[in-house]
């Protein structure tokens, strides 16, 4: 943490210099070490400047995404949003939806997050291919075009892996041969019986898919749950900092608010409350979607246990009596 305090704090002296590759370097480190919405923000107007405008819309877009309520970070949000207009109208956005959480996103075969991604991965504009990968799934992937500050939307189904056909047992063969006249030559008494009735192995049963189709859809359903959530709270953060903002330029506060201002006040408090339980119910419904999309991907690659045979009940007869043997696993 050290480190990466110490890199954006000399990356922000930097930018204040003009030295703006100097100081993209500091903050891309502080950024690997510590990716909070501050470095966002400042990694962010760094790129605008050296041009880089599709790494600046996405800083700029995970920091506005991770905007404080602190009235002392509202000041500076403005500026974040109206860099990020600029940077989006010279580039395209992609929107990834994948049907498995936790799978790898690749857009031009570089790797962008996991899904699910928090927003759109932002491109040149052009056409690009988008991949997603996971151990146990077949890659999907798409191609799209996208515009000059237009959005394409990728929708991604992963199908399970097909297993690769089981070799014959090595001793089928012999066990074969086993069967031909004479090869019995030899064998002890306790032989089976003349005539005892052998049941043939039964195939093992088929896997259910129930089980995936409701965990998969529970998945989908928490993932937009959580989407749905997320655009709530982003809508009443940004009417909270509104109405902040107006009072502040109505030269009031908030903190013992005159009569005139406490129902202003009073909706910023709510705006903000709203803003954090609705953030807090989109935590919990990704966390939800994952969950069931793990337990769908653990249900489809858990080895599935061997049939026992079924048992044989055999006639045994000897010289003190007779008797019935019993023969199978368990």
């Amino acid at each position: 943490m050290k480190r990466a305090d110490a890199s954006y704090r000399k990356g922000l002296r930097l930018y204040t210099d003009g030295k703006y590759a100097e100081a993209e370097a500091e903050l891309q480190s502080a950024w690997e070490l510590n990716p909070t919405y501050d470095v966002a923000y400042n990694l962010g107007l760094t790129k605008y400047q050296l041009k880089k405008h599709k790494e600046a819309a996405q800083h700029l877009s995970f920091a506005l995404r991770h905007w404080p309520l602190m009235k002392a970070a509202a000041e500076k949000r403005p500026e974040a949003e109206r860099r990020l207009a600029v940077s989006r109208a010279l580039v395209g956005a992609v929107n990834v939806m994948v049907s498995v959480a936790g799978a790898e996103v690749l857009v031009d075969g570089t790797a962008v997050g996991k899904t699910p991604l928090e927003g759109a991965v932002f491109v040149d504009p052009g056409e690009h291919r988008v991949e997603a990968r996971l151990l146990g799934y077949e890659t999907a992937s798409q191609t799209v075009s996208v515009a000059k500050g237009g959005t394409a939307e990728v929708t991604l189904a992963m199908a399970p892996a097909k297993s690769e056909p089981q070799a014959a047992a090595p001793g089928a063969k012999a066990a074969e041969g086993a069967s031909a006249p004479g090869a019995g030559a030899g064998a002890p008494a306790a032989a089976l019986a003349p005539g005892a009735p052998v049941e043939p192995a039964s195939p093992p049963q088929p896997r259910s898919w129930v089980p995936v189709i409701a965990l998969g859809a529970a998945s989908v359903v928490g993932l937009g749950v959580g989407i749905g959530t997320t655009v709530a709270s982003n809508a009443a953060s940004d009417d909270a900092h509104k109405q902040s903002a107006a009072i502040i330029q109505g030269r009031g506060q908030c903190v013992k608010p005159e009569s005139s201002w406490a129902g202003p006040c009073e909706q910023v408090r709510n705006d903000a409350s709203r803003a954090d339980t609705l953030g807090n119910v989109a935590r919990v419904a990704f966390i939800a979607s994952g969950a069931f999309a793990i337990a769908a991907a653990t249900y489809v690659l858990w080895p599935r246990p061997k049939r026992s045979e079924s048992a044989v009940a055999l006639p045994v007869v000897h010289s003190d009596g007779a008797g019935v043997a019993v023969m199978g696993a368990w």
